[in-house]
């Protein structure tokens, strides 16, 4: 996420001064670098800029109030993974449910306690962070997942499911939009029509058919689905085959066929340029050529 030289980045909101100063000291001392936001509206400006790895959150705001701030920002896919811990005056037991249903994940009263505020802040940065991690093992083995919730809506996307689907922000908060029929699609089951699960669904994409298949359930409200290209899927599976390339190299190497160079591959599958070099070199290897026009070449002659 958003690490400055190894050292967590947490954004503070909170309409008071003496708050935001309290803790910007506490956890500067503590070795985290601190973004802060005095209302709603700014921390949702704030987050499109840098993605944080911590959110604390004063429930009780003018404006857009913390809970509402909270819903907001869980409906970004980007930051469905950052933790949001609420601080609050507020001890009624409806308050600290508001919180935690608008998508927190703990809470603190005020007067904060700071040793305790930081501690929970390690243990919930930590979790986060493996969570990336499995998604980010998702996506650099090939797999093209994301998951919606039951009325359809986009809850997370690895960055090669997101390239495949085309999504792109709406400019209302409501972060990136999938295609109508997908959300369609998912919602069905919610008016007793078939479930997902016994469903796939095919769409066109940016020139492309996409094929849309369920795979399993997160959580109640967490569905699970692949999205795979049917033709460069297909392609990339022959060039396993027949080349001994692969996973990764397989769809480097059907780009290169295609004439993408190393920074439009890199922005196609969610990588460095430095790292699509060091595929197309294991490619020339194993496909005993010297450069990358003898590469397309070769794959050129596997594609139908």
């Amino acid at each position: 996420m958003s690490e400055r030289g190894g050292r967590s980045v947490v954004l503070v909101v909170d309409d008071s001064p003496e708050t935001l100063a309290m803790l910007t000291a506490a956890l500067e001392s503590a070795d985290m670098l601190v973004l802060v936001a005095t209302d709603g509206e700014r921390a949702l400006s704030a987050v499109r800029h840098a993605a944080p790895d911590l959110v604390l959150l004063d429930a009780v705001m003018p404006g857009i109030d913390g809970f509402e701030t909270c819903r907001r920002l869980k409906l970004r896919p980007e930051l469905a993974d950052v933790p949001i811990v609420f601080m609050t005056g507020l001890k009624e037991t409806d308050h600290i449910v508001k919180g935690l249903e608008a998508g927190g994940v703990d809470y603190v009263t005020k007067p904060i306690v700071l040793d305790e505020l930081l501690a929970r802040i390690r243990v919930h940065i930590g979790n986060a962070r493996k969570s990336r991690s499995a998604r980010a093992a998702l996506d650099t083995t090939g797999r093209y997942l994301f998951a919606v919730n039951a009325a359809g809506r986009l809850v997370w996307s690895t960055p090669q499911a997101n390239r495949l689907l085309g999504l792109a922000e709406t400019g209302d908060n409501a972060g990136p939009k999938l295609p109508d029929a997908i959300s369609r699609w998912v919602a069905a089951r919610q008016d007793g029509r078939p479930d997902p699960s016994t469903l796939g669904i095919k769409l066109e994409s940016t020139g492309a058919t996409l094929s849309i298949a369920f795979v399993g359930r997160a959580d109640r409200d967490e569905i699970l689905l692949r999205v795979t290209e049917e033709s460069g899927a297909d392609q990339a599976a022959i060039f396993r085959e027949r080349l001994g390339v692969t996973a990764r190299e397989s769809e480097v190497l059907l780009w290169i066929a295609r004439g993408k160079s190393n920074k439009d591959i890199g922005d196609i599958l969610g990588m460095s340029p430095r790292t699509v070099n060091k595929h197309l070199e294991q490619i020339y290897v194993k496909l005993g050529v010297e450069n990358r026009a003898a590469a397309a070449a070769v794959a050129v002659r596997h594609m139908p």
